[in-house]
């Protein structure tokens, strides 16, 4: 069965929506058809002048259906705008989607990415999907081996907003497993479809999504700055200004990547200028098509994106892998992630090609990255068990005896499954000399039955 997990939304806020019946072509002729239509009658009424009505009237008829069929996000109702309520992991979005009609399930909102996706064929067939054919997806480690199929024209419903005609590349399995890192049940994303008719806000303070009428938003709002954005092959870039460790500057372009937890991310085989600080840690750096993403993280010293000037930014530098000829190709040296952009409010607006931002409340924040040394995930499809995923060399939590797949049982006495897996993240980046007690269970191997509890003490200590 699948169900909603939230944290600080209730399902009730999230069920607070406007389910309006779209007014289709006969709606619209209903209410002429009701008009008083005695002025006909009148002597000045001329032929000609009712040719003309009749002529437009046959160009509105005959336009009305096809643009409604264009495949695309709408208000159900129209309106001004409309309100989108969701859930945040590390500034990653996260909104429930019912797909013709099924149960709603959880969806990643990322720009990042051109076609919608579903983590899952067993979870697609379960919803009675239909397929037109299957593909074999290139993973970022050059494989070949990753199967998919597309289902054409389904119906997305997000409350007042409906996805009409939408495309979905429906994943033979789910290996992204994406619970493990964010802490709730992922099961797609909505990308390119969902932005590209009209301006939506981002307001990653109040966990809102505004989802403007195409014409709502002319006028640059006040206290917003302006940025130009390119749309190109369905996702959106940006140029900002880069000062290194080294005193450097590059003006990279950036792609807009609300899909991804890093704050600053630049490919170093893109340009020979793009340089590894002298202070960096080797780690992972997230999971993709195709496999593990390896890299190093240190940090830049200044990121300029006009006139908002980030300090200290953690930066990714992944390793280059045979899929790095299609990030050359497009021209772009990087991306900018949910840890920059949360600490934003974002107007992306992909009809006028243009990014709107002023700061948020997190502007000020310092950009702070794990101090135990160990990566923590949760177990998938269970409620709030979490283990010990990777753990680095010469990090306070290695020196203390820590391993790999321990299965956290408490965090400073309080039990694992009372936390959220995005507060323990943050509690593990918090403050250098902080004292932190794991209990922690030990399996012999795969036989479960058989472990060892034991407790241990780190202190918190800045790596980078």
């Amino acid at each position: 069965m699948l169900i909603w997990f939230y944290s600080n939304l209730t399902k009730e806020k999230l069920l607070r929506k406007t389910y309006g019946k779209p007014q289709g072509l006969e709606n619209y002729m209903l209410k002429i058809l009701q008009k008083d239509l005695s002025y006909i009658n009148h002597p000045n009424f001329s032929v000609n002048m009712c040719a003309r009505i009749a002529l437009f009237l046959f160009i509105w008829i005959t336009s009305v259906p096809l643009y409604a069929q264009l495949p695309g996000f709408y208000m159900k109702e129209e309106q001004h705008k409309v309100q989108l309520p969701f859930y945040a992991s590390n500034s990653l979005i996260i909104i429930p989607v019912s797909i013709n009609g099924n149960y709603p399930i959880n969806f990643l909102v990322d720009t990042g990415v051109r076609s919608n996706i579903l983590f899952s064929k067993d979870l697609g067939d379960a919803m009675e999907l239909d397929y037109s054919r299957q593909l074999d997806l290139i993973g970022a480690d050059g494989s070949a081996s990753l199967s998919a199929f597309v289902s054409p024209t389904n119906t997305f419903d997000l409350g007042p907003i409906e996805g009409t005609y939408q495309n979905l590349l429906v994943l033979e399995e789910d290996f992204l497993e994406l619970e493990t890192v964010i802490g709730v049940p992922v099961y797609g994303i909505i990308g390119y479809e969902f932005f590209k008719y009209n301006p939506v806000k981002i307001d990653y303070d109040k966990e809102l999504i505004t989802f403007y009428e195409n014409d709502a938003v002319k006028w640059r709002p006040i206290f917003y700055k302006k940025l130009e954005m390119i749309v190109e092959n369905s996702k959106p870039y940006i140029e900002a200004k880069v000062r290194q460790q080294d005193g450097s500057i590059l003006n990279p372009k950036l792609l807009i990547d609300t899909g991804a937890n890093h704050g600053l991310l630049l490919n170093k085989e893109t340009s020979d200028d793009i340089i590894l600080p002298e202070l960096f840690i080797e780690s992972e750096l997230g999971q993709s098509l195709g496999g593990v993403l390896e890299g190093f993280i240190g940090r830049v010293k200044a990121l300029n994106i006009q006139g908002f000037r980030l300090q200290d930014v953690l930066t990714s530098y992944p390793n280059e892998t045979p899929y790095s000829y299609v990030i050359k190709e497009s021209g772009r040296q990087g991306s900018l992630g949910s840890e920059v952009l949360g600490r934003m409010k974002l107007i992306i607006d992909y009809p006028r090609n243009r990014l709107l931002i002023r700061r948020g409340e997190k502007y000020y924040a310092p950009f702070e990255y794990d101090m135990s040394g160990i990566s923590v995930k949760k177990v998938p499809n269970e409620e709030n068990r979490i283990y010990v995923g990777q753990v680095r060399v010469n990090s306070p939590a290695s020196k203390a005896g820590i391993e790999e797949f321990d299965e956290i049982l408490s965090i400073n006495k309080i039990p694992a499954f009372i936390w959220e897996l995005s507060d323990v993240i943050k509690l593990l980046r918090s403050e250098e000399g902080k004292e932190i007690e794991f209990e922690i269970r030990r399996y012999e191997g795969l036989d479960l039955t058989k472990y060892e509890d034991m407790v241990f003490r780190i202190v918190l200590k800045k790596q980078i």
